[in-house]
């Protein structure tokens, strides 16, 4: 069985796997892995991207509000930032 990432790990390596992605995206890819994890809680999310973005790992590409008119902010990586998670969270 291979070993499973730290949250915030999986979070960072799962915009390696996607054009862009909201909170909710994320959620929905790593509910089964991580569904169970106190952390995972959408306003933790929302801050491990906020954060992200702060640090230069994954930046804003757009918005668009929720059916219950939340607001959504979309990230993605760029060609250099997909270089350096790669480097240090290998597959």
């Amino acid at each position: 069985m291979a070993k499973k990432l730290p949250l915030n790990y999986a979070i960072i390596k799962y915009f390696t796997t996607v054009d862009e992605a909201c909170a909710d995206d994320v959620i929905a890819a790593l509910q089964a892995d991580y569904g169970n994890y106190k952390a995972f809680k959408k306003n933790q999310v929302v801050e491990a991207l906020m954060t992200l973005n702060s640090n230069g790992v994954i930046e804003e590409s757009g918005f668009d509000e929720d059916e219950n008119g939340d607001l959504r902010v979309y990230y993605h990586t760029t060609p250099d930032s997909l270089e350096v998670i790669n480097k240090y969270i290998p597959d």
